[in-house]
């Protein structure tokens, strides 16, 4: 039963997710949390590895999700459930009509989607920045600070900033990833 929930789950998530594995998020942690399967903390590391791991974040997150609830069966279920609704869609829009993006009603439909895209976005972001760096998940919880995460932050930042500007090179995202990770190791295990 499991397994035809998480794919069911995640075949809805695929189907309804424009912008991306990041626009996903906020469905994901919405679905996952209202079902149990894991906490705010768990789901925050869950992210973590998703985004440090290769591939599309969406995918690795029901990947991981998968098989935390159904083992490697699970994950095959969650992993196909995402896919599917896109890999469908693209392989209509190929067949069909090479054009389809040239089309005015096609182009509204995006445009109107792209500010629903940044507003997932933005809102999973400010709910996890609260979550980690002042450990608020309702309103009704109390404010503390998380000097650990703000180091990592600036740290990051700074290590960012001066490869951006100082050295004229463009930031490469797996390298703040593992500065991160040993950042946390170190700060974490004090």
């Amino acid at each position: 039963m499991i397994y035809l929930k998480l794919f069911l789950t995640f075949l809805e998530i695929g189907a309804v997710s424009f912008g991306g594995g990041y626009g996903m998020i906020s469905l994901i942690r919405e679905t996952v949390i209202s079902n149990g399967w894991l906490t705010e903390g768990e789901l925050l590391n869950f992210i973590a590895v998703s985004e440090s791991t290769p591939g599309p974040i969406a995918i690795n997150m029901a990947t991981f999700i998968g098989s935390s609830q159904g083992g490697f069966l699970g994950s095959f279920c969650a992993t196909l459930g995402v896919v599917l609704p896109s890999f469908v869609i693209i392989l209509i829009i190929a067949s069909v009509a090479s054009g389809l993006l040239k089309l005015s009603g096609v182009k509204a439909f995006l445009n109107g989607v792209k500010p629903c895209v940044v507003s997932l976005i933005i809102g999973t972001a400010v709910t996890m920045g609260l979550k980690v760096f002042f450990s608020l998940k309702t309103v009704n919880d109390n404010f503390k600070i998380s000097m650990p995460s703000f180091l990592i932050l600036f740290v990051i930042l700074g290590v960012h900033f001066f490869i951006k500007y100082v050295l004229k090179k463009k930031p490469k995202p797996i390298l703040m990833i593992i500065i991160s990770a040993v950042l946390g190791m170190i700060i974490y295990s004090i």
